[in-house]
């Protein structure tokens, strides 16, 4: 028993297993529903009418200029605000629990009377969320990557394996801010607030970067900038990338010894 409870981390994934199938299944019924519909959207014989009725920031924001192509079309049907949302729902939800959920169900305290030290918990948890969000992120790419050919999207492997990149850097990044921001509360509706809000600023930032000028010089701090503003699905692999992780890292690194010092909560 106190060997299983040690490994946190495969304990982890194996009960998110279930969770994770099905997520899976749902990443590659919603791709194989979009892709559908690029034959239909390419034969629209007022195509580029219809994206020049939007406006140019709309325009930039979504990479309609580029609509009329197979990678366009995802980005604008897919990249820029479904998969993004889908990833951040998922990160910010199961991390919010890794650790609070455990807390006030009262099982926490069981789990740390093992071997298990506070900060291998948490290091531990975050580990699997991002394995998690990797599997997720290979899910979509091999949905991209199968669904490309069969309905000739003409989506290059490399620019969906950046799409992908994009998506699980964008979901590990929030899913740990929810883990630290659950660690050093103890309340799981808390971190999904927390989160959730700086998520929400992230994006308007982003999105109003794009309207408001005195914003322009903010917009690169926005992670939504920094994963969507190449694409992502077609911009490829950018030094903008590396901001994600790295504010990921800061988040779990700040909240290991509150947590370490904190009193966990008996329900």
């Amino acid at each position: 028993m106190r060997a299983v409870l040690t490994n946190v981390f495969s304990k982890t994934l194996r009960d998110q297993r279930r969770t994770l199938v099905g997520w899976s299944i749902g990443l590659v019924v919603l791709v194989l529903l979009e892709s559908a519909l690029w034959p239909t959207v390419r034969d629209m014989g007022n195509l580029a009418e219809f994206v020049a009725g939007y406006p140019e920031p709309m325009k930039e924001m979504f990479k309609l200029d580029e609509f009329g192509t197979g990678t366009g079309f995802l980005n604008g049907e897919l990249y820029s605000l479904m998969l993004p949302i889908l990833f951040l729902v998922y990160g910010i939800g199961r991390g919010a629990r890794s650790v609070a959920g455990e807390e006030e169900a009262g099982t926490l305290e069981v789990l740390l009377m093992t071997r298990v030290s506070p900060a291998s918990l948490v290091l531990h948890r975050a580990a699997a969320l991002a394995t998690a969000m990797i599997a997720l992120g290979a899910v979509l790419f091999l949905a991209v990557a199968v669904c490309s050919p069969l309905f000739d999207l003409d989506v290059p492997l490399g620019q969906a394996a950046a799409g992908s990149v994009a998506m699980v850097l964008l979901g590990v990044e929030f899913g740990w801010l929810a883990l630290a921001a659950g660690a050093v509360t103890g309340r799981h509706v808390t971190a999904t607030a927390v989160a959730s809000a700086v998520a929400i600023a992230a994006y308007v930032l982003y999105a109003a970067g794009g309207l408001v000028t005195e914003l322009e010089a903010w917009q690169g701090v926005s992670p939504f900038d920094q994963a969507l503003a190449a694409g992502p699905l077609g911009g490829g692999l950018t030094w903008a990338f590396l901001w994600m992780p790295a504010a990921a890292v800061v988040f779990v690194a700040a909240a290991v010894p509150v947590f370490d010092r904190r009193d966990i909560a008996v329900h």
